[in-house]
């Protein structure tokens, strides 16, 4: 599926998403560099040896932003995100990782200011190719109804 409307959740689905993405140095380094995040621990290995990890540990918000990316075809498509609240990072993220991640409906509701639209909270897990848990969080975004989402382009004429 690509993209759901407000009366597509269901609330108690539970979707896990096809989609893994294996992070790399280039993804930790870059994030780090073009977020000025400072700390050695993401980019120096030497520095990171000296640590109870014993490697560069991946950025965390890049593994937030990766969970989320990761889900947003099936959940955040037609939608805007209002925030994340209670994220946790109960393990750590190495390079060469292959990251996964489900999404729960927790609720909906209709909204009262704009009719056209519903708000959807949803508790997202990031996990592993271990199964090991990475992250969570909970996710509010505001939703369009069917018929209110904005349209993509239809195919474009192919011209010889």
């Amino acid at each position: 599926m690509s993209g759901r409307c407000y009366e597509d959740f269901e609330v108690g689905a539970t979707i896990r998403h096809p989609i893994g993405r294996t992070v790399t140095t280039t993804d930790n380094i870059w994030f780090t560099l073009l977020t000025a995040n400072t700390n050695p621990i993401h980019f120096d290995a030497h520095y990171a040896a000296q640590t109870e990890f014993g490697k560069p540990l991946m950025n965390s918000t890049f593994t937030l932003a990766l969970v989320t990316g990761l889900s947003v075809a099936d959940i955040s498509q037609y939608a805007v995100n209002l925030g994340w609240d209670e994220v946790r990072m109960p393990a750590p993220v190495f390079e060469g990782d292959t990251i996964y991640a489900q999404s729960e409906i927790l609720s909906k509701r209709e909204s009262n200011s704009r009719p056209h639209m519903g708000l959807v909270e949803i508790k997202t897990i990031g996990f592993k190719q271990d199964g090991t848990v990475v992250m969570s969080y909970r996710r509010t975004i505001l939703v369009y109804k069917r018929g209110h989402e904005p349209k993509l382009p239809g195919p474009m004429p192919i011209s010889s």
